[in-house]
């Protein structure tokens, strides 16, 4: 009986790392063709499309970016302020709101927590926000304009994060410390954030990547060339690549623009994009799992 079991048991186990082993190559071949396709020869894309393995190499997207390597490393700047400054600032002010709405002595927390929810459902449109941002706040063309804009707090972020106070961190052991004469504020820096380091990281994650890949607050807000992050300076790029490829233009002008990578350099641009993000996911990994698997939990 026992032999049948562990029969069993092997097999599952077979079938299931199977599974995983596909699941694993259905997440990393598309990047794989997004890497392969960044260094395949133009005409080859054109007349055979997209491969895993590209038969004529070339790396004239990534010579044309090269070109616009100031502009870049000048977006990529201010994509990295407003990333780490946002990421910042949004996980000092989302656990202040979260917190006090998974505390169940908090009187006014169910008008609070409807208000949150109130916000993932419904807003006040494009419209109404462009004007408040730039004629009320006066944002546009500024660096903070790529920052406060519908980034910074995030009502699911707010529900995540009160939903891991309220099942991992104990009232025993907030009742305790209020004995010994710590205040809120001493409970929350001191006790409460050092024991939420996995939703921290979880949230921070969802933030980060949120501003990194954001392009719509420099496309509402900033006309200034100058302060375009790099996800705005990239879409430039390759609005002015299409642009130059379906232009009438003279013979001379067709002849160059014929050689100019119009497909792979959309490859390309992608991969300047994503590859700090791929770089630094794995260190936030262990966290981000833990944190779903526990915040998701309903409260």
């Amino acid at each position: 009986m026992t032999n049948i079991l562990g029969k069993s048991e092997k097999r599952f186990q077979v079938i299931i790392h199977i599974i995983l082993i596909f699941m694993a190559l259905a997440a990393i071949l598309p990047l794989w063709v997004l890497v392969a396709g960044s260094v395949t020869g133009e005409q080859e894309l054109i007349l055979e499309g997209y491969s895993l393995m590209p038969k004529t190499f070339s790396l004239d997207a990534y010579k044309y970016l090269f070109y616009k390597a100031s502009e870049i490393f000048r977006a990529y700047g201010i994509t990295v302020f407003i990333t780490v400054v946002g990421t910042a600032a949004s996980l000092f002010i989302t656990p202040l709101l979260a917190y006090p709405l998974s505390r169940k002595d908090f009187k006014a927390r169910n008008i609070f927590s409807f208000l949150v929810f109130f916000t993932m459902l419904f807003n006040g449109g494009i419209v109404p926000s462009y004007i408040m941002w730039t004629r009320i706040f006066h944002l546009k063309n500024t660096i903070t304009a790529l920052i406060l804009p519908g980034l910074l707090m995030n009502g699911f972020n707010v529900i995540l994060m009160k939903n891991y106070f309220a099942q991992n961190i104990p009232a025993e052991l907030i009742e305790a410390a209020k004995m010994d004469g710590a205040g809120e504020f001493k409970i929350f820096f001191k006790m409460i954030l050092p024991l939420s380091l996995p939703i921290m990281a979880t949230v921070g994650l969802f933030v980060g990547i949120g501003y990194w890949n954001d392009w719509t607050n420099g496309l509402y807000y900033v006309t200034d060339a100058k302060l375009y992050s790099l996800q705005n300076l990239l879409n430039r790029i390759l609005q002015d690549v299409q642009f130059l490829n379906s232009s009438t233009m003279t013979n001379a002008g067709v002849a160059a623009t014929t050689q100019m990578p119009s497909v792979s350099i959309r490859m390309a641009i992608s991969v300047v994009g994503i590859l700090p993000i791929m770089v630094l996911y794995p260190f936030f990994q262990k966290y981000f799992v833990k944190g779903i698997a526990v915040g998701a939990v309903k409260g």
